[in-house]
């Protein structure tokens, strides 16, 4: 029962409320004496609202090597030479989101990211533990930004950890691995 009633919220979120917008925008002005303004105010959120479905629909198809390019970027990796966006993903549910690409990069940008991440100062190798999966730990919403590198038996991993400072929005996590067999580069951004 509580299902349903979940559905029929959602449908009342995302169909109802919007038409029930746009009814406004058109009955308002015609009432008013303004039947053209009417006309065109519905057609224009009619087209708005259309805009925002088709890139919500189309997020996935729609992400570049660009984009990806500049999430790696932000987490301090460069890469200078040619790559592929191989695999491209997000899901999102209510108050989550997850979002993961796979990248094939070239030798030497693995090499480079690879250094990068043996170098931090934090670094694990494999023959030791990690402390805590960050992404994890309790009062995720407040505290300093975290970032923790590790090898593992297959990948080199560098996690971000940023908290947002505010009680009930999601915190900043992502993980780059590094995969030691292929030349590839999979970025993971996890929001609870």
């Amino acid at each position: 029962m509580d299902s349903i009633l979940l559905i029929g919220l959602l449908i009342l979120a995302f169909v109802g409320i919007p038409i029930g917008i746009g009814l406004l925008f058109y009955f308002i002005p015609k009432r008013l004496g303004y039947p053209r303004i009417a006309k065109y105010l519905t057609i224009a959120y009619g087209l708005v609202l259309s805009v925002f479905t088709f890139f919500a629909v189309f997020e996935d198809q729609l992400f570049t090597e660009n984009n990806a390019k500049e999430l790696v970027e932000e987490q301090e990796f460069q890469l200078f030479e040619e790559f592929e966006l191989v695999h491209n993903e997000s899901m999102s549910a209510i108050g989550e989101y997850y979002h993961t690409f796979t990248l094939e990069i070239s030798e030497q940008d693995k090499q480079d990211a690879i250094l990068k991440i043996i170098d931090a100062e934090n670094f694990r190798p494999s023959n030791s533990s990690i402390e805590q999966m960050i992404y994890q730990r309790a009062g995720k919403y407040f505290g300093p930004k975290v970032i923790q590198n590790y090898e593992t038996e297959n990948a080199y991993i560098r996690e971000y950890f940023e908290p947002s400072g505010r009680e009930g929005y999601a915190p900043t996590f992502r993980r780059i691995s590094i995969r030691k067999l292929k030349n590839e580069l999979i970025f993971e951004d996890i929001d609870e």
